[in-house]
């Protein structure tokens, strides 16, 4: 009995760890998109539920798919900016026809992308997340502000949850140790929507109305389309998504002293695919292993595949208790915005600490670098620049994600694949 109570903890635990990650996704696009209140608790359950499915389909093996390792998934962060423009030009269909094509592209290359990896090194991957994250930055502080198009906008009283949610995120990840340190982001949320309720900014009623039990169903939001420039843009983020995962399924092995051959990188590859596609289907997220989680068990030095299914169970279970993902509904936009900007800063952190590694030795590596992030950037705020190319070209041109991408995996054969005459 203690051994499953002891089970049943670190379990919980590694819910709490990857919790802030996995439900801040679907509260941003969907409010990015315009969702109400029932849609928005919809989308929050089924993310958490697909969480706990994406998490046993890995953490099992067979010969088909499953790398077998210890590892959490939940919806990348790369996937949010690229969503967010897709569901604003395109509408919500597109989001998910281009969700279901990715994922079905995943499991078709997952057996030669281990050959596909050379054209994505650290300066391809790092210019990418680097991009993802600066396009994410101008989110966060509108949610600061109380949200876009909000009556009272950059009101005294948002900006003080919002900077007070942040400050308090701050002061947890500096002066506190192992757990605490890992959740800081949700306890911050927590402490910041405690604060909001002080000040008369939370709104219970989404809570109230939902039901305590649902069932999921395929295409809630209606029947996917399927429009090339969204098939692009997530089958580019998917494959980023391959590239950080491989880094994580060799950390893991490092850490359990287990050799990753081949034959494991496809099934975990092809797990992730068939992760995405459900994620398409049921009108959740992509999803990616979460590094975080990875850190806790260094944290804990429980190394155990029980442990981790014992999470995937909890995920699955309170997906289907509406009044669980009602509650994270109701965090004011203020609050959210302030643990976003912590949030998005990671992921452009995370870009620079990769790009780090290539920068300093390799002045050509500096110019894919500069032409891939300005361009990126650059189409991200002058969206109209390319407006006059032809539809064939502007599919590469009129999203910075796809621009950027592009520009540093061209440039990037250009000055490291082609041989040149020295």
């Amino acid at each position: 009995m203690n051994n499953t109570l002891r089970n049943t903890a670190l379990g919980i635990q590694h819910v709490l760890a990857m919790y802030a990650g996995a439900v801040l996704v679907p509260l941003i696009v969907g409010s990015a998109i315009g969702l109400n209140a029932e849609q928005l608790t919809y989308l929050v359950a089924i993310d958490i539920l697909m969480c706990g499915v994406a998490t046993i389909l890995q953490v099992m093996s067979n010969r088909f798919f499953g790398i077998g390792l210890p590892v959490v998934l939940g919806c990348t962060f790369t996937a949010v900016s690229p969503m967010i423009a897709i569901g604003g030009e395109y509408g919500v269909s597109a989001i998910y026809g281009a969700i279901i094509v990715s994922g079905i592209f995943v499991i078709v290359v997952s057996g030669v992308f281990g050959h596909l990896v050379k054209f994505f090194p650290p300066v391809v991957t790092g210019s990418v997340v680097t991009i993802i994250g600066i396009t994410l930055i101008p989110v966060a502080i509108n949610n600061m502000g109380g949200g876009q198009g909000a009556s009272d906008f950059g009101s005294v009283s948002n900006i003080s949850l919002a900077f007070g949610t942040l400050l308090c995120i701050v002061l947890l990840y500096r002066f506190s140790t192992g757990f605490i340190k890992a959740i800081s982001i949700l306890l911050g949320i927590v402490l910041g929507t405690i604060a909001a309720i002080f000040m008369g900014k939370v709104d219970f009623s989404p809570v109230v109305d939902a039901g305590y039990f649902h069932m999921i169903q395929p295409f809630y939001f209606g029947t996917p389309t399927f429009e090339l420039t969204p098939i692009i843009t997530m089958s580019l983020v998917a494959m980023v998504s391959l590239v950080e995962s491989t880094g994580v399924y060799f950390a893991l092995g490092d850490i359990l002293e287990k050799k990753i051959e081949k034959k494991d990188l496809t099934k975990g590859y092809r797990a992730e695919g068939i992760a995405v596609l459900l994620g398409g289907i049921f009108n959740s997220f992509p999803y990616t292993t979460f590094s975080q989680n990875v850190g806790l068990m260094q944290m804990s030095g429980v190394k155990s595949k029980n442990i981790i299914y014992i999470t995937g169970g909890m995920l699955i279970a309170l997906g289907f208790i509406p009044k669980i993902a009602a509650l994270t509904t109701i965090i004011p936009p203020s609050v959210l915005g302030g643990a976003m900007i912590a949030m998005f800063g990671m992921v452009v952190a995370q870009g620079v600490k990769m790009l780090s590694k290539v920068v300093s030795g390799s002045g050509d590596n500096s110019m894919i670098i500069a032409c891939s992030i300005g361009m990126g950037l650059g189409v991200t705020v002058v969206p109209d620049l390319f407006i006059s190319l032809p539809n064939s070209i502007r599919i590469l041109t009129s999203n910075g994600i796809v621009a950027g991408s592009v520009t540093a995996i061209v440039l990037n054969i250009i000055f490291n694949m082609i041989p040149s005459k020295k």
